[in-house]
């Protein structure tokens, strides 16, 4: 199945500079501005070709049977004033923690379309001002999990950048997404669901709650969708609801996004119920979406006014005290009128006696 990278780390700051130009195109696709090289001299562009597949496309989408192929091509232009040599290779893709599309860098193993993407050549050589189509064959393999599979065809420039010491990868590529036919099993999953809530001073003013969770895509189809999410008191009473949440990224099979959602205005009801419902959609190749069956959990805390929490404890605290102490007061005078009839009876009991002579 798809490789289970939610976040992956960069190995080499060489990389992490190469994003300047893969972040601003592939996650949208085309037409986002070409890449330019360090000296600012050379810059190119990358669209997908008109074929049978379609015209002015803004990514590859496609469904293929495990062990089926298909065959497509990238088109690169030379926008600078000197001849350009790229390296040409595909990847596997993953979100990253800014939501966006990103794909691994070539020295970064692929497991996916990023093994299965073949470009016809390594790289390509443009001349000034002119264009080259890049072919690229996808083939699926016989045991191929169905589901929904990212990655993209890249271009690459490196320059040697003498300042830091560094070599920087310029990158610009297409996104490519593949469906693989067989059994669909969408699915997504809410994971540890927290909430904690935070009062004021005052204990009868309302306080803020906080709730957390992570949605978890479980199945085997990239999945956007809905949230909602409500806090109320005991028996459902004073429920509040979350307003503007920000949708999540779509989410590749085995990927999870975390979620925090601020609450205001909540009453410190002593015992809080946060209830989280996220509705899956599903987009297909035509990109229309449907959406799947709500998935909801409901998660516990306490919302205690400490105030008047902490009143009520002096106040107990008081009583408990004042009838401590009155029940000390009342066994010392006992002990005092048991004494005292004692010392009375022992000398009427001297008194009786018989006094001799």
């Amino acid at each position: 199945m798809y490789p289970s990278v939610t976040r992956w780390k960069k190995r080499a700051r060489t990389t992490a500079l190469s994003l300047l130009a893969v972040v601003a195109t592939v996650g949208v696709g085309v037409g986002a501005g070409p890449a330019l090289a360090a000296d600012g001299n050379v810059a190119w562009t990358v669209r997908t070709a008109s074929n049978g597949y379609g015209e002015a496309r803004s990514s590859y989408s496609y469904n293929v049977n495990p062990g089926g192929a298909v065959e497509d091509a990238m088109v690169v232009a030379n926008r600078g004033k000197a001849p350009l040599t790229l390296s040409v290779y595909a990847a596997d893709g993953f979100t990253t923690d800014a939501g966006q599309l990103d794909l691994l860098t070539k020295d970064a193993k692929s497991v996916a379309i990023g093994a299965w993407a073949k470009p016809k050549a390594g790289s390509v050589v443009i001349q000034p001002g002119k264009t080259a189509q890049v072919p690229f064959t996808v083939s699926v393999p016989d045991n191929a999990t169905p589901g929904d599979y990212v990655g993209g065809i890249l271009t690459t420039l490196t320059q040697a950048d003498q300042a830091e010491g560094i070599n920087v990868d310029r990158r610009l590529g297409i996104r490519i997404k593949l469906r693989v036919g067989g059994e669909l099993k969408p699915n997504l999953a809410i994971e540890d669901p927290h909430v904690t809530y935070g009062g004021s001073v005052n204990p009868f003013r309302k306080g803020d709650a906080t709730i957390t969770y992570k949605i978890h895509n479980v199945g085997n189809a990239a999945l956007s969708g809905q949230q909602a999410v409500s806090v109320s008191g005991p028996f459902g009473v004073l429920r509040v609801r979350a307003k503007d949440i920000a949708a999540p990224p779509e989410l590749l099979p085995g990927e999870s996004w975390d979620v925090t959602v601020p609450i205001a205005g909540v009453a410190p009801a002593v015992s809080l119920a946060a209830t989280v419902t996220v509705t899956p959609l599903l987009t297909d190749a035509s990109g229309s979406t449907t959406s799947l069956k709500p998935v909801q959990v409901t998660a516990h805390g306490w919302a205690l006014p400490w105030m008047l929490v902490l009143a009520l404890v002096v106040l107990v605290a008081v009583v408990v005290g004042a009838y401590l102490y009155r029940r000390r007061n009342r066994t010392r005078r006992t002990v005092r009128e048991d004494a005292r009839v004692r010392d009375a009876v022992a000398r009427a009991l001297r008194d009786q006696e018989p006094r001799t002579s």
